[in-house]
């Protein structure tokens, strides 16, 4: 404890990876902390580890590395840290990790365990808001069982209805009936779903609003009984309900519409004494009535879009905050311009955004005034299936929204991404497209205008091979003791190796080899009688069996990429003469998923 009664941070562990670690260490840093990173298989060259002024390997025992409470816990203990900051994903919002964090002695940087046990539970969220005065989009009081209440319920409330996982987030658990006969599918899909990340296979139903904006209100609380809520953001355009491009403030909300989705917000914050940096997140329909949808209990992917336009370092006030220091700043919050953020991933958008992993050949980010990048790459590095596909954050600030948008069109011309298919076309075409420059996007702006999604191609990969003349007399190498990583000095005639933070200069391991590039396949079609895969996943889902007939078009699996669930469907008519997959299996890119042949007359 200080003088002030505040507690004392002076080591952080960062219970994440990619541009988010990044994000946490480089405020770390500027506070006078030193950080640890964590990291999985495959990842002891990733920029977060390298970055961070000690590292640890996840044992690769504990399956998902990054979600294995115990040996993250017992990291941070062997690593001498003071605090853990979950990021956002993995297990931010966890109330068992904050509980163990707490339970080693350790700060939690974030809203206490009780918090994101209550708004976790969307449908004890739901209750929460109502008690509070907040309303939220007409649904289900309590979780749904079977199929048939789903379809009882959906019966007096009318079509489409949206099938909600309880624990969920992120889009998952998330489908969308559009009638009784759709119904049981989507409640199957969403438990099924829900179970599998979230181990909670409980879900609710909402009445799902075909045309709404998706807005959400940055919140802040402090230990003292100060709760702030900033200006909106609009987050409207989204793929599988997953955010694609986030601007602060929405061209659809006036200050009269901004002042009461503000009060809200800040009502619901209130009544659960909330700790540090959340989300709460509304519908807004064309009539400018609004309804809350839930609250994420920690800081969200799009928190860079309010950075800017209020010039408030949110990182680095959740650290204070979590140090017991009281809000840096006080509402009204005051709005500075315009900012709008392109999330960069490696997808195809003509294959439904199916995720493609690969080696990066060429990286060369966008630059000058009120141009932001975050990212977790570099030249050579790997996006792999094993986690999302989000390179970087682009981000373009401007003091009008038209400023904005011109500057965004030359950062996104500017970026240059080789060796994978990236969303950088897709985004080109979005803020170019009449309806989105008019500010008239909702969140059926993919499904109203189609012409934007095709194909995202990637350039020729480039060769990393070193440069002639690069060669010296030692290099630094990386060696683990007892799973701690070190950087160590081996006279030997090398590459040069570039230098990269505090661990010391890193040899980049794709020095000398091109990297490889993705195989693409077809998309949900085939060559004559097979239907081959478009991704590289795991199967999740079979639903045919050999023999069936099936019409084109008709669901054959679900393959899981990249925390992703892509859809693969009959390119044809006919029989089911072979079967290639099964549930748990591994599937390659052109990897054979049916045989169909002609139906037997």
């Amino acid at each position: 404890m200080t003088d002030n009664g505040e507690r004392k941070i002076s080591r952080v562990l960062v219970a994440n990876r990619g541009e988010i670690a990044l994000r946490v260490m480089r405020a770390c840093r500027e506070l006078g902390i030193s950080t640890v990173a964590i990291y999985g298989p495959g990842e002891d060259d990733a920029l977060h580890v390298r970055y961070a002024d000690d590292a640890y390997r996840l044992p690769e025992s504990t399956g998902m590395a990054y979600l294995a409470i115990d040996a993250i816990v017992d990291i941070a203990r062997r690593a001498g840290a003071d605090a853990v900051h979950p990021g956002y994903g993995f297990l931010s919002e966890n109330a068992a990790f904050a509980e163990a964090v707490l339970a080693a002695g350790l700060i939690f940087i974030g809203p206490e365990a009780a918090t994101i046990a209550a708004m976790g539970d969307k449908v004890e969220a739901r209750r929460i808001a109502i008690a509070a005065g907040v309303h939220p989009v007409p649904g289900t009081e309590d979780p749904v069982e079977t199929a048939d209440e789903a379809i009882a319920w959906a019966a007096k409330v009318g079509y489409p209805v949206a099938v909600k996982a309880s624990g969920g987030g992120g889009g998952r658990g998330f489908r969308v009936a559009q009638s009784a006969a759709e119904l049981p599918d989507a409640f199957a899909g969403s438990r099924g779903e829900a179970e599998r990340y979230f181990a909670n296979p409980t879900v609710y139903l909402e009445r799902y609003l075909e045309h709404p904006r998706h807005i959400e209100i940055q919140v802040f609380g402090d230990m003292h009984g100060n709760v702030v809520a900033f200006p909106e953001r609009d987050c409207s355009v989204q793929r599988r309900h997953q955010k694609l491009v986030e601007e602060s403030p929405s061209p659809a909300v006036t200050p009269e519409i901004r002042s009461a989705i503000q009060a809200a917000a800040a009502k619901l914050a209130s009544a659960v004494n909330y700790l540090g940096a959340g989300t709460v997140e509304f519908l807004l329909d064309a009539d400018g009535s609004f309804f809350f949808l839930e609250m994420n209990t920690r800081i969200q992917v799009e928190h860079t879009v309010t950075e800017l336009v209020t010039g408030i370092d949110l990182v680095a006030e959740q650290i204070r905050v979590a140090m017991g220091a009281p809000l840096s700043f006080r509402a009204p919050m005051p709005l500075h311009g315009w900012a709008i953020e392109c999330r960069i991933n490696a997808e195809d958008s003509s294959r439904q955004f199916a995720p493609v992993p690969g080696t990066i050949a060429t990286y060369c980010e966008p630059a000058g005034f009120g141009i932001r990048v975050d990212s977790g790459f570099g030249p050579g590095g790997t996006v792999s299936p094993a986690y999302d596909s989000l390179i970087a954050k682009l981000v373009a600030w401007g003091r009008t929204r038209e400023e904005a948008l011109a500057r965004l069109r030359r950062a996104l011309a500017d970026f240059a991404i080789t060796g994978v298919p990236t969303t950088i076309p897709f985004h080109e075409r979005v803020i170019d497209h009449p309806a989105f420059v008019r500010g008239e996007a909702t969140t059926t702006f993919l499904a109203d205008y189609p012409e934007v999604l095709v194909a995202d191609t990637a350039s020729p990969a480039t060769s990393t091979t070193p440069a002639e003349g690069s060669e010296r007399d030692s290099t630094d190498m990386i060696v683990e003791v007892n799973g701690r990583r070190f950087s160590v000095v081996v006279n030997a005639p090398v590459a040069a190796p570039p230098p990269n933070g505090r661990n010391g200069s890193v040899r980049n391991p794709s020095a000398g080899r091109r990297p490889s590039r993705p195989a693409k396949g077809t998309a949900n079609n085939g060559n004559g009688n097979q239907l081959v895969s478009s991704v590289q996943g795991t199967v999740i889902r079979v639903n045919v069996e050999a023999g069936q007939e099936v019409a084109a078009g008709d669901l054959i699996c679900v393959i899981e990429a990249m925390k992703m669930e892509n859809e693969i469907v009959a390119h044809r008519a006919g029989r089911i003469a072979e079967l290639g997959v099964t549930v748990g299996g591994a599937v390659a890119v052109g990897a054979t998923i049916a045989t169909i042949v002609d139906a037997e007359g």
